[in-house]
């Protein structure tokens, strides 16, 4: 049996927790792989919204097993926190004891940095994230497992504490005593203990069993520490080989790779962005498509569809197909524009060159339509609409294989 996977493709806040949560429902297992509470997936379900950061979109169905992977830094404080949201998480959440501690110095030293760069800034959401994954490339990190003996983890982390003090002084960051370091390594300990494990072994029994597995990324390959716009990225492997690091599975593991994408393209912080729009369409995907950050309440940057982009992310990620979610954001619009290549230096380009500062989009335009809220049969959708999507599935050389109508978890095409 292999593990299938979603991925994001734009810059992220594509609407996969949706498509998760509604897959999740004929999977025995979730996976999440990397990131952390950086990460926000909203679902609604009969009208309830769900915020998720940590826990994977499966927890909504009471049969699925949800795992966080290794390859995710994990803030004690903030998984605890959601999972209060939820009842009967016990056998049904497992947490990697080889995933990284985001401990509150990780956040403290985030924000201090975002600070002194000024308007140079990469705006980052301050949990904590890139900070946590430096130490734990730089091999002085603290892992989940190291929970299970909070005496020794704060010798540890106090010895950080001293090892780093000059930095901590610069940055004008006060470290918690001993007594206060273990009390709250220890409250961590009491509410974790019961879900940390090795979700390797895990994963692989899950395989050998036939278990039918699921793995959900974070973020979007647009922010790819490698592929994306950097310095204007995430600190972690959003791609679809970083499921792989991130749980401990090979290539070989890897089943069917959805791709997800809005049906508009949005982008939270800063960095390059060709297809934003500054003007009334853009505000209006912003309000119609509710987009502010589910993490830090952030307005996101919207524009038109960059098919450049997502053809590049979908190669980069060896889609099999596409998630096309939020359509019906653009129902009224009287023209949709979508971008089918890019202009550098006067030259017209078919593919993401490494620098997006200098990019100019060019544009196809697609007639609009009234409304597909709520459609759940592709023949039923408005020619236009299909229209679109054709044309995306031409620039893209992907299928669009799964359509999202409305915020719902029932108002989903999915394509034979």
């Amino acid at each position: 049996m292999k593990a299938d996977l979603i991925v994001g493709i734009q810059w992220g806040d594509e609407g996969k927790g949706k498509i998760v949560d509604r897959l999740a429902l004929d999977y025995d297992f979730v996976c999440r792989s990397q990131g952390g509470h950086n990460a926000g997936h909203t679902i609604w379900v009969n009208g309830v919204k769900y915020a998720l950061h940590l826990i994977p979109s499966g927890v909504l169905n009471p049969n699925a097993i949800n795992v966080i992977g290794n390859g995710v830094v994990l803030c004690p404080e903030a998984i605890i926190k959601e999972m209060e949201q939820f009842e009967g998480l016990e056998g049904r959440l497992f947490i990697s004891d080889k995933a990284h501690l985001n401990l509150p110095y990780h956040a403290l030293i985030d924000q201090a940095k975002e600070k002194l760069k000024g308007d140079k800034a990469i705006g980052t959401t301050g949990k904590g994230i890139g900070p946590a994954y430096s130490d734990k490339i730089n091999r002085v990190g603290r892992r989940v497992g190291e929970l299970l003996n909070p005496t020794k983890l704060t010798q540890s982390v106090l010895e950080y504490f001293e090892q780093n003090r000059a930095i901590f002084d610069v940055l004008e960051i006060a470290t918690p005593g001993e007594a206060e370091l273990l009390a709250e390594l220890t409250g961590y300990k009491e509410k974790l203990e019961a879900y940390i494990t090795n979700t390797t072994n895990l994963v692989w029994k899950a395989l050998d069993d036939k278990k039918r597995v699921l793995l959900e990324g974070a973020q979007g390959t647009m922010l790819d520490i490698d592929h994306g716009t950097y310095p204007f990225v995430t600190s972690s492997s959003t791609v679809s080989a970083g499921a792989c690091t991130g749980l401990g599975l090979n290539p070989k593991d890897i089943g069917t790779v959805t791709g997800i994408t809005k049906a508009y393209c949005t982008r939270v912080g800063n960095g390059p962005f060709p297809t934003e729009d500054f003007g009334v369409d853009g505000d209006t995907m912003a309000d119609v498509g509710k987009e502010f950050g589910t993490t830090t309440g952030r307005k996101r940057r919207c524009g038109w569809f960059d098919a450049v982009a997502v053809k590049h992310a979908g190669r980069l990620n060896g889609c099999d197909q596409l998630s096309l979610m939020k359509l019906d954001v653009l129902d009224g619009f009287e023209t949709i524009k979508i971008c089918t290549a890019y202009e550098v230096n006067g030259e017209i380009i078919d593919y993401v060159p490494s620098d997006l500062d200098d990019v100019k989009p060019i544009y196809e335009d697609i007639s609009g339509w009234d409304s597909v809220v709520g459609v759940r049969d592709f023949d039923a959708l408005h020619e236009n609409a299909k229209a679109y999507i054709n044309k995306i599935e031409e620039v893209t050389g992907v299928r669009v294989g799964i359509i999202s109508t409305s915020p719902e978890r029932d108002d989903t095409i999915i394509r034979g």
